[in-house]
């Protein structure tokens, strides 16, 4: 449980104003000292990230953030990071304080805002009422916050250990319930060969395989199927071992021509980034997105985003092939802006079109997000795999 990535964990993050309780409510659903509690307001500066496993919820990333009534120049940076992490965000916890019995709408403006943004990202909200063991009558301030928000209310005591239980079965009730998505489970079936071509160049860390081909070997062995691996120099060779021909072959997106010049008519041929365009993002979006390729010129601006923030290395793939590929396909260099990690623009107006990463390190909560951004800008999106595909006039399933 505790080797799941990251991006495959449920992310619980939790809001409010500070010294609400927010870091203490995180540490009594932990059980244990996740993060650092102060009666100081503004202990939690950047958001703090910790994957954990939660009984009863199983593995999970548990994110406290900074007050959202931080005040100053640096409180609306906290705000701005504590925005981002809706994005990413699978269930959201807003945390009110138990102060006072006769609350006005008007007392919690800055709730039903954060309320309204996080229901904007489609983001299950439960609201939690802290702090009951100071105020014998709180009932009425879980009946007012239920008017109020339109919402049902979880009651704690973190200090006095009261409710923990039902708060952590009501985020467990809350978690979405759609099936999860099998990488390749849609184009092959038990007892079926699939053949992989991984480079191991210098992008690909040492002694290890990169994220996406580890998540597609265990997918391909848990539909039952048999896998077998080569990198691209070695690909013929790999052909040549089988008594017929793979029924797949998934290759890294960065030699998707090469290896379609030298494959069994019989194969099928995808990417690794193409499947991820269905398991993080949405194919039939990413697939307009990559047509919309035929459409650009020389005055069109384009935006390429990482998900992650590593650190760029020699024959970058989105800061160096694929600009260099449509340098090629087209006979000018674009303007072309990079992003990383959560910098992805809120404003895309500039932008004709957005190349995104295959998203495995983020979840698919976030790159949906992005993808309704681009949605509601009328921007098209597509991925790496497609737009390299696109790009080279390569056939795929």
């Amino acid at each position: 449980m505790n080797d799941t990535p990251n991006s495959n964990r449920t992310h619980i993050a939790i809001f409010g104003r500070t010294n609400a309780g927010k870091s203490s409510i995180i540490n009594a659903i932990a059980n244990q000292n996740v993060a650092i509690v102060s009666d100081k307001a503004g202990t939690t500066t950047d958001p703090v990230k910790k994957a954990i496993e939660i009984n009863k919820i199983g593995a999970c990333v548990i994110v406290d953030t900074a007050g959202f009534d931080d005040n100053g120049d640096l409180g609306l940076l906290r705000i701005e990071k504590t925005k981002k992490i809706a994005e990413s965000t699978d269930i959201a916890l807003l945390v009110f304080d138990c102060g006072c019995e006769n609350i006005e709408k008007e007392d919690y403006l800055l709730e039903l805002e954060w309320k309204n943004k996080l229901s904007e990202f489609g983001i299950p909200i439960i609201t939690v009422i802290n702090k009951i063991d100071l105020n014998q009558n709180y009932k009425i301030v879980e009946q007012n916050i239920k008017e109020i928000f339109d919402i049902d209310c979880v009651s704690i005591s973190v200090n006095k250990k009261i409710n923990i239980d039902i708060l952590i079965e009501t985020i467990k009730n809350n978690i979405s319930k759609e099936d999860e998505i099998s990488i390749v489970g849609h184009i092959i079936k038990e007892d079926d060969i699939v053949l992989l071509v991984m480079p191991q160049d210098i992008q690909a860390p040492k002694g290890r395989l990169i994220l996406p081909q580890v998540q597609t070997i265990r997918d391909i062995l848990d539909n039952k199927a048999i896998v077998i691996g080569a990198t691209f120099d070695k690909f013929e060779n790999a052909l040549k071992s089988l008594n017929k021909p793979p029924k797949v072959i998934i290759t890294d997106s960065q030699v998707f021509k090469e290896v379609e010049k030298l494959k069994p008519k019989e194969s099928a041929l995808t990417s690794f980034s193409v499947l991820f365009a269905r398991y993080k993002g949405d194919e039939k979006i990413y697939k307009k997105g990559a047509d919309f390729i035929d459409n650009l010129n020389k005055e069109s601006k384009i935006l390429i985003a990482e998900s992650c923030t590593h650190i760029p290395l020699e024959g970058d793939i989105g800061r160096v092939k694929i600009p260099n590929m449509l340098k090629n396909k087209f006979g000018f260099a674009f303007d072309i802006d990079y992003t990383t990690g959560e910098d992805f623009p809120t404003d895309l107006s500039k932008y004709d079109l957005i190349i995104h990463c295959g998203g495995c390190m983020g979840t698919r909560k976030h790159i949906l997000n992005r993808i309704r951004l681009c949605e509601r800008q009328n921007k098209p999106i597509t991925n790496y795999g497609m737009a390299i595909a696109k790009i080279n006039g390569v056939n795929y399933i």
